[in-house]
Order: C-alpha cells, then structure tokens, then sequence
C-alpha cells in the first residue's frame, strides 16, 4: 500500500454512506419417520426446524431461525453462531444458500440476508429453543407445485412463472401454508430468478427463502452426495432410497434405484438392527471416491 493510498483510507468517511444491516437464515432439514406397524416400514417426511418469535416484529409467528451478523464477524462464523444460540443445534452439515436483498423485506431497516441450507439426521436433533425464540418445533415440510406457465418469445428467452402450495406441520397438528409464485427468465446459460408470496403464515418473506431451499436440495441430490447428511454413516440401500423418495416426493423402483446409487457406495460388515423378522440387510457407507469426487 503507497502513501497515498494510506492517506485516502486515513479521511475516508464511511459515515457518507447508509449501512443496511446484515442477518443469516439458516434452513435447517432432517429426515422424520412415523411408526406405522411391525408389517410396516415407517413413514417418511422432510421436516423443517422453525422457531417462535419472542419479539416484535412478527412476534408469536413462526420463522426460520437466524439472527444479526456481528460488525467484525464473518458471515459463516455468524451462521454457525446464531444456529448454535437459536437452536442449541453444532457441528452439523452447513453450506450457503442464497442472498436475500429486496428492500422492504424486513419492516423495521434495509436488511439483507444471506441463507444458509443446515441438513442432520434425526438422531443428531437434539435442538431446543433459545432465548430469542419463545418455542423451536420440527414441521413437515411438503411442498406443492399448483401451476406452470411458460412463454417463450422470439429471442430464445423463456420465461416460467411456478406457483407453489408450502404446506408445513407439526405433531400438534400446528399447520402454516404459504403460497408464492417464483418467476424465473432463462436466456442460455444465464438465469433470473425472483420469487413472490401470494399468502404467508411465516414471517418476513421466510415462506419464499424455504421454498427456494426445497428446490435446491431436490435438485442437488441429482448430482452431489449432499443427501447422505440426513442419514447415519452405515445404512442399508433400502433406508438411502427412502432418503431420496422423501425429498423428491417420489418413488422408485428398488433395481433402477440401486443400479444408480451403488457405484457410490462400499459395503461394510453390520448386522440390521431394523430387519423386523427378515434376513439381515446388506449395510453400506458412502465410498471415499464418491466422497471426495474421485472417478
């Protein structure tokens, strides 16, 4: 650095300047099971961690957990700190989502959030609400694509415009529906992307943030291991395959499902604790190449 440069930031006003404030959102997902019956395999759901807000605004509505990035605080270190404070929830798969910057999307300052998608296992939820959230709750997370419209025109761009029903409950019986409409104008490789709440019970614009969370981690179990963080290590090919059924909302034949999945994985020597009278299943891990990308 010369001595002008030194002189320039020694009188820099940064004062001159508005400053809006920063937040993280952390999307936190895991895998629940409802016994049904010892002839039964439990039914699986794509739950969601939500807490209660204590405080105004928005004060007794459920929202996702976050909090204020501290002044000399990376972005990261503030996720993993506000996950820890709002939900007592550590050392748990973490990885950027997506920066939220509209102008009016909190009432109270200019606020700009940058998300973050968390995934664990149920056995590793061990979660309880801190002391800016009145209550912390699991919700199913089911997500309901109403409408496409799509129109191309005469210069290749295409645009969709998606609506769709999130509909989130609880073992209360608590239910939150939200609908938003997510525009999205593609031309070649480059896409714009925004998103809309028709109806919301959440706070903020949190209905849309886990509605675009949804669709990523359903699009990014198609090309990356990011699903083996809501299963143990060891597990059978048949628990995987209800990992993924759950978070795509579909079902798969068991040899299409295994020819795909099993290049990926190594076999290791366990017995099934879950087998429910039959032969015990082959358990496997996810293999180190898979792992690290090696081919």
């Amino acid at each position: 650095m010369d001595n002008k440069e030194k002189e320039f930031l020694k009188n820099y006003n940064a004062d001159e300047y508005e400053k809006p404030s920063a937040t993280v959102d952390m999307l936190i997902f895991t895998i629940g099971e409802k016994e049904k019956s010892y002839r039964e395999l439990p039914e699986k759901n794509l739950e969601l961690l939500l807490i209660k807000r204590r405080d105004y605004p928005f004060k007794d509505c459920w929202a996702i957990p976050g909090g204020f990035v501290n002044i000399n605080e990376h972005i990261y270190d503030a996720a993993r700190r506000e996950l820890k404070e709002e939900t007592n929830l550590e050392g748990i798969y973490m990885e950027q989502l997506y920066t939220w910057g509209a102008v009016n999307r909190d009432p109270r300052t200019r606020v700009i959030s940058t998300s973050y998608m968390a995934l664990a296992p149920k056995e590793k939820m061990h979660f309880k609400a801190g002391d800016d959230a009145a209550d912390a709750k699991l919700f199913k997370a089911k997500l309901t694509e109403l409408s496409v419209e799509e129109i191309r025109d005469n210069d290749h761009v295409i645009e969709i415009d998606t609506e769709y029903l999130l509909t989130l409950t609880n073992d209360e019986a608590e239910t939150i529906q939200a609908r938003v409409i997510s525009r999205r104008k593609v031309l070649g490789s480059s896409v714009d992307e925004s998103f809309e709440i028709v109806n919301s019970d959440l706070a903020f614009d949190h209905a849309k943030i886990i509605v675009y969370a949804i669709n990523r981690l359903r699009n990014k179990i198609e090309y990356t291991t990011v699903a083996f963080n809501l299963i143990g290590t060891i597990f059978t090919v048949g628990e995987l395959q209800s990992v993924y059924e759950t978070i795509l909302d579909e079902k798969f034949t068991s040899p299409n499902f295994r020819r795909k999945i099993l290049p990926m994985l190594e076999e290791v020597d366990a017995t099934s604790e879950k087998n429910r009278g039959h032969r015990p299943a082959q358990h496997y891990r996810l293999s180190k190449a898979a792992l690290f990308g090696e081919n």
